[in-house]
């Protein structure tokens, strides 16, 4: 029998996501139990089993759409010819994604995104403070579990080792210089991020877009970039700013919409 105390807590440990398949509901003949459980990883390897055959396979392809789309996936299935089973029964999964925290990499610890790591303490973000200004973080007083990187003024703007991209990375620039921050945008939009946003004007914005199409050949310009940042909720001091960009970021995390 598995340990999936064991195992999960390794998976979290090493920042492997997982999604976790668990039967919840078995009528008539199945080849599984209610309890029954499956760990899959991206690459499709599994640990423990749900019966086997195409309803496992089943299973572990909804597995990968629940973990791609980090969302809960409830299923049923009936156990008839589509599965090549003649037993009849009914089971009924549900399918949680683990390990996929959204991380937010926050370039520029200034006012705003002081404010910002603030706000972010106990949701569940991952907070990446950095900046490049010497001994900038002797001053502040952040939360434990923000994580500071400091960086020098060549290295911030190529910061390959400190950004995790990929579908759950968030990135908000907001340096004090506009030549670091172009440098960022323009890199990061060679990388996979689920939010990119850089704090600025409308003509800041058109401004980036005009030198990322004509001088790094970035045809999209700054389509996929947000900016300016937050959600037009009023206010312009740094907290009222910052509570503007949090709530856009949760906005994007669970998927929400403005009415």
């Amino acid at each position: 029998m598995q340990n999936w105390i064991i195992l999960l807590a390794e998976f979290k440990q090493q920042e492997i996501p997982v999604a976790f398949v668990t039967v919840t509901k078995c009528l008539g003949s199945t080849p599984c139990g209610v309890g029954s459980r499956m760990l899959v990883t991206k690459d499709k390897q599994i640990h423990g089993t749900i019966g086997g055959g195409k309803l496992e396979f089943k299973a572990i392809d909804d597995a990968i759409t629940a973990l791609e789309e980090n969302r809960i996936i409830e299923s049923n299935y009936t156990l008839g010819p589509e599965f090549e089973q003649c037993c009849g029964g009914k089971v009924e999964f549900i399918i949680e994604p683990m390990n996929q925290s959204p991380e937010l990499f926050l370039f520029g610890a200034g006012h705003i995104g002081v404010e910002i790591t603030k706000l972010l303490v106990d949701t569940s973000f991952k907070v990446n403070l950095i900046d490049s200004r010497n001994d900038w973080f002797s001053n502040l007083e952040l939360d434990d579990s923000v994580t500071k990187h400091q960086t020098t003024e060549t290295d911030f703007k190529t910061f390959k080792d400190v950004v995790k991209w990929g579908n759950n990375c968030y990135v908000l620039v907001l340096t004090h210089n506009h030549a670091i921050d172009f440098d960022i945008i323009a890199h990061a939009l060679e990388n996979e991020t689920k939010f990119l946003g850089l704090i600025g004007s409308k003509t800041k914005k058109a401004r980036f877009s005009n030198m990322l199409i004509k001088e790094m050949n970035i045809p999209e310009g700054m389509d996929n970039v947000v900016c300016p940042i937050g959600l037009d909720i009023g206010g312009d001091t740094p907290k009222e700013i910052a509570i503007s960009v949090v709530a856009q970021l949760l906005q994007v995390h669970y998927k929400l919409e403005v009415k």
